[in-house]
């Protein structure tokens, strides 16, 4: 995923979503099942609930201007909260220390942009999905196709970062293309416009903030791929599981915020280029 200074990722996001209303759909991904009902928990007790997140991973959790937290998963986090009348803090703390200070009791929920993985789940319980991370295929504009499929992918030029998840995929699963294997994704992209490559192939979310930023100049081709061996089964609220209460009452909130339509709202604020 890309990591971008949070002053210059709140504007970029700002800048992307007056540019978006200019296209005529944005594809907002459903991740609850209509014949599934649940039901509102009991209120119980007054609590205080702990949100752990980091502050330096747009668009789902960074620091605005103010230095105030923002992002698709703290906002919804906040939702989750006014949805369910709790009291909740969100704090932020370095990314790779939250599931040690999540499991040690710093704090009760952790909201931020983790893929679930078996590890994780044997050792935390997880709401329900709220997002997935599809990988790719971003083109120039004139270059862009509804559809890609392995004959017209059939000896093009693809940039991918080395090492990566979408790196293994393209090797395995479409070795039929010219990988052009790159240190990063600014490098990825700059094969892309130098024509050492036809297209760059990664992350979703990532490449969205990119096209974002490119004025016009780049743009997704074909559709999204969501092979859980290679891109994880998803993002979720992630929690202790000695508290099904807690993972229950989540559950609830976030189906109600896709039914009101919270979801969609702040799908659309941080997300003005879906990555889907």
């Amino acid at each position: 995923m890309l990591r971008a200074l949070a002053a210059f990722a709140f504007a970029l996001l700002a800048a992307a979503t007056a540019a978006a209303q200019d296209q005529p759909r944005i594809a907002i991904p459903n991740f609850w099942d209509p014949r599934i009902r649940l039901d509102r928990p009991e209120p119980g007790p007054p609590r205080v609930v702990r949100f752990l997140t980091d502050d330096d991973y747009p668009p789902f959790h960074f620091a605005g201007p103010d230095g105030a937290l923002t992002g698709f998963s703290v906002e919804l986090a906040r939702a989750v909260c006014d949805k369910l009348g709790w009291t909740c803090t969100i704090q932020p703390r370095r990314f790779d220390t939250l599931l040690d200070s999540l499991g040690e009791g710093r704090g009760d929920v952790l909201a931020a942009a983790m893929n679930l993985t078996p590890a994780i789940r044997e050792r935390f319980a997880a709401s329900h999905l709220y997002f997935r991370a599809p990988a790719r295929f971003v083109t120039t504009r004139g270059n862009v196709r509804a559809e890609l499929d392995g004959e017209s992918l059939q000896g093009r030029r693809v940039a991918v970062v080395s090492g990566t998840a979408h790196q293994a995929f393209l090797e395995r699963l479409m070795p039929f293309v010219q990988r052009r294997e790159t240190s990063g994704l600014n490098a990825a992209v700059a094969a892309l416009r130098s024509g050492d490559a036809e297209y760059v192939f990664g992350d979703g979310p990532a490449l969205a903030l990119l096209i974002s930023a490119s004025g016009g100049e780049l743009a997704f081709s074909g559709g999204p791929y969501l092979e859980s061996r290679y891109f994880g089964e998803g993002v979720a609220f992630l929690l202790r599981k000695d508290d099904p209460a807690l993972q229950r009452a989540i559950d609830y909130a976030l189906q109600s915020l896709w039914d009101d339509g919270t979801y969609s709202r702040f799908y659309l604020r941080f997300f003005p280029v879906s990555p889907f």
